[in-house]
């Protein structure tokens, strides 16, 4: 039976800041086209790093780290951000002491969104970041599908600890399948299909249903990267220019 219950997690309650562009705000949809009914760009990634996320609450940093590993690995430039750097960012961005173990708390999704496209992560920045409605699939996979994954925070409940696909349990939302039950965990999406979801955790893909992410994702982002969005995946349908100069205006 898998038991995932000694994993550490590490995201901090959602903080739904006003300032945080949506990305609906962004789209064009006479310009944009549907998004296929899966795509997937996990596929060339040969093994994903636990980047400390078993030993310590940097999962906010270890899902960056693995946005970075997929999206290089997919231009054809592989690039694995070592252990130590997932570690001086998480330091940095909760007060983390990695000498004596203090104060490891976990982050807060969008503190790590803001240090990443300021100061980097390994050397790699996002140009911008913009919220999605949970809620809205089609977002969901537009995000994936266009820029390579999905940043997202999930409230974890209990049940999922020894599920093999994360789905919602039969008694519902409630008691052990409590949202947030077990607590607070980012990861991304690197993959959809019409049964679900595929991310990244602790060293690993993990599936989810879709009545999983309905029931227990809290915050969800589209990443606007360079590692990525080469000039063959430059996206149509995205007002890209207004969302940065919107970025740069609520956040310097």
């Amino acid at each position: 039976m898998i038991d995932h219950s000694r994993m550490k997690l590490g995201k901090t309650p959602a903080a739904h800041d006003p300032r945080t562009l949506q990305l609906a705000n962004y789209l064009q949809p006479t310009v944009l086209a549907q998004p296929p009914a899966q795509a997937n760009w996990s596929t060339k990634v040969a093994s994903w790093p636990m980047m400390m996320n078993n030993t310590i609450g940097d999962c906010t940093i270890a899902a960056a780290g693995h946005c970075i590993e997929e999206w290089t690995t997919d231009v054809g430039d592989p690039v694995i951000v070592p252990d130590a750097t997932i570690v001086a960012v998480y330091s940095a961005v909760s007060g983390y002491d990695p000498k004596t173990g203090q104060h490891d708390v976990g982050a807060n999704e969008l503190k790590v969104l803001n240090y990443w496209r300021q100061q980097g992560v390994g050397g790699h920045t996002i140009r911008a970041y913009a919220a999605l409605e949970p809620g809205n699939l089609d977002h969901v996979r537009d995000a994936v599908f266009i820029f390579g994954n999905c940043y997202i925070g999930l409230a974890l409940p209990l049940s999922a600890q020894t599920q093999a696909i994360w789905s919602v349990p039969p008694g519902g939302p409630a008691g052990q399948g409590a949202p947030g039950s077990w607590g607070g965990h980012a990861v991304p999406v690197v993959a959809y299909d019409p049964q679900g979801l595929t991310v990244v955790t602790w060293g690993a893909l993990k599936r989810m249903t879709w009545g999983f992410w309905s029931a227990y994702c809290d915050e969800a982002y589209a990443l606007l990267s360079d590692d990525f969005l080469t000039s063959d995946k430059t996206p149509a349908g995205i007002d890209l220019a207004s969302l940065e100069q919107d970025l740069r205006a609520v956040t310097g």
